[in-house]
């Protein structure tokens, strides 16, 4: 039983992880947010045992100079992909501390792929309680054997006894 209650908390916290992220992972994908200019400042990387992975962090100002938010990252950006200094067009979705490339991001399926996990690991629990606590139907009992004759009592009555003796 234990099992069971922490496999619907991994549902729950998948769904509770996925679904606020949503909405700002489609709009990643559409590129569809603020555009603006992404300037770069620094480069952070983290070395995996075999590789590297870098982001750029930087300055994003909106094309209309209105919005100007500092110390955010630009998604998918890499080493090579800029310089300190360099601009690249960019578009704010509404993350926090990060901004996307006009081409948009694959986000939304690692997102998807965490919601469809969370709620079919909920509906797999739901349909498992549900037919542990349906009461289940018991086979009809056998009929007990006729003592005299050694066979089993028929439901119906055979031609011969309906015919009579003979």
């Amino acid at each position: 039983m234990i099992w069971r209650t922490v496999i619907s908390l991994i549902g729950v916290l998948l769904l509770w992880i996925s679904v606020p992220n949503i909405g700002p992972a489609v709009r990643a994908a559409r590129a569809d947010g603020v555009p603006g200019v992404f300037t770069a400042r620094t480069l952070q990387c983290v070395q995996h045992p075999g590789h590297e992975s870098c982001t750029w962090i930087g300055d994003f100002r909106s094309a209309a100079g209105q919005e100007v938010r500092s110390s955010v990252a630009l998604h998918g950006s890499g080493r090579d992909s800029l310089t300190a200094g360099a601009t690249t067009p960019a578009v704010d979705v509404g993350r926090p501390y990060r901004v996307y490339g006009p081409d948009g991001s694959a986000e939304w399926i690692f997102t998807s792929l965490l919601a469809c996990a969370g709620l079919g690991i909920l509906l797999f629990q739901l349909r498992a309680l549900r037919t542990r606590r349906r009461p289940g139907r018991s086979p009809e009992p056998e009929p007990e054997p006729d003592r005299e004759s050694g066979s089993s009592p028929s439901r119906e009555p055979d031609a011969a006894s309906l015919n009579g003796p003979s």
